[in-house]
């Protein structure tokens, strides 16, 4: 079996090992866990090298469940911590642990262990990355633009905190639950927005996370305790941007822009399944910052051609985002839409409450976009001048190339 297949099988089903058996031994054993289904993801990229088992999925959580017995054997808390797993109504009952629909109960759990306010919040979508997703220390650092070393210190730093604070594996009643849905659908945006718009260096598109975000979310929608005009609006956006996935790059992983973008490609099925979702987010007039990206996206899908784009309603669902999510990149996107209305002076202004480094990883955008703007007002050298900044910065190899291309063009333009 290829390195890549192991990947696959590690992200998709890593959460979920590690919420089940959590489940079985209790969060105070999490450590232990991690480590045991880590090494048979490990012993089962070499013993499948030969053969692959029929039913991989099952062969890994059986497998898991046995090495943690085995350490807990060693450590000689068995008797201490484990019911005898082998016979009678304990094994039935475990093994009832492991159906489908008792698997996403105990990964609900998880998420909302995860998001606890016991734990500090950067904290919080770090450890749910880790642990519900299978995210490597390395993937959540990219995710949440920071450094490696300050993941390893949160997931440290959140396991202490569960230790300490004796949290329960379980899905928050009453007033409780509000406040920690929020940080669980913050965790569902990040790791869709990192299969999105990847910030690896020779990956833009990562659809396992995409379809593993989707995958959560569908979780909430289907508990009747999680399922909230949010809950639709979020999965209404995560539809409306895979739906245009297929044309994001083409059959030369190239980077294809919105403008060029072949609509033809862009996913029926998925954009119906948006639309369904966002009726039913709208049922409500307490609109979140998902409602607001959720009809964004729904006006690009509108438009039969980029032309036919509606800027002057995508810039007024733009200017509310902002007003609700103050944010940097909520900034430069109205800039760029301003630069799409020709109201250039408008855009200006945006740019010059921006600094640059407020956008981190990203603010490659900010000097790609002023080079759009400065194009756009037919200031070709200083327009050169910032996609050359665009390009220093930029980290996605697909990105850099796009960039050299339109630099490449402008550049045969002024000369």
């Amino acid at each position: 079996m290829e390195h890549k297949d192991i990947d696959h099988l590690f992200r998709h089903h890593s959460g979920k090992m590690v919420s089940v058996l959590t489940r079985i031994f209790g969060l105070s054993h999490l450590d232990i866990i991690e480590d045991a289904v880590q090494d048979t993801f490990i012993k089962a990229s070499i013993l499948w090298r030969k053969q692959q088992p029929e039913y991989p999925e099952a062969w890994l959580t059986k497998a898991a469940k046995n090495r943690v017995l085995d350490i807990f054997r060693t450590l000689k808390t068995q008797k201490t911590h484990i019911a005898n797993l082998s016979t009678g109504t304990d094994a039935i009952a475990i093994n009832e642990l492991f159906l489908d629909k008792e698997i996403e109960d105990a990964q609900l759990r998880m998420i909302f262990t995860a998001c606890h306010p016991k734990l500090d919040a950067r904290d919080r979508i770090s450890f749910a990355l880790k642990t519900v997703s299978g995210f490597s220390t390395k993937e959540i650092a990219s995710a949440l633009l920071t450094k490696e070393e300050t993941i390893k210190k949160r997931l440290v730093r959140a396991r202490k905190s569960i230790q300490k604070a004796g949290l329960q594996f379980s899905i928050p009643q009453g007033k409780a639950l509000k406040e920690r849905l929020d940080s669980v659908m913050e965790v569902l945006y990040i790791i869709f927005n990192e299969g999105f718009h990847s910030n690896k260096k020779n990956q833009l598109i990562r659809e396992d996370l995409c379809g593993e975000a989707m995958r959560l979310c569908q979780m909430l929608l289907k508990n009747k305790t999680t399922r909230t005009s949010s809950s639709y609006a979020l999965f209404a956006l995560m539809c409306f941007h895979s739906a245009r996935l297929p044309a994001k790059i083409n059959l030369n992983n190239e980077v294809i822009d919105l403008k060029q973008q072949d609509r033809s490609l862009w996913h029926l099925p998925l954009i119906q399944l948006g639309n369904t979702m966002m009726n039913k987010a709208v049922e409500t007039e307490d609109f979140s910052s998902y409602h607001y990206e959720a009809a964004i996206a729904a006006e690009h899908l509108k438009a039969k051609t980029y032309a036919d784009t509606n800027w002057n309603k995508i810039l007024n669902w733009y200017e509310k985002l902002y007003t609700m999510q103050p944010m940097p990149s909520h900034l430069l996107t109205i800039a760029v839409i301003c630069i799409q209305t020709k109201d250039y002076k408008k855009a200006e202004s945006y740019f010059n409450k921006l600094e640059p480094k407020a956008l981190e990883q990203r603010k490659y955008l900010f000097y790609a976009a002023k080079a759009d703007y400065y194009k756009a007002i037919h200031n070709l050298e200083l327009a050169i001048e910032h996609i050359h900044q665009a390009i220093e910065y930029v980290t996605n190899d697909l990105e850099k190339d796009y960039l050299l291309k339109k630099k490449s063009a402008w550049l045969n333009q002024l000369n």
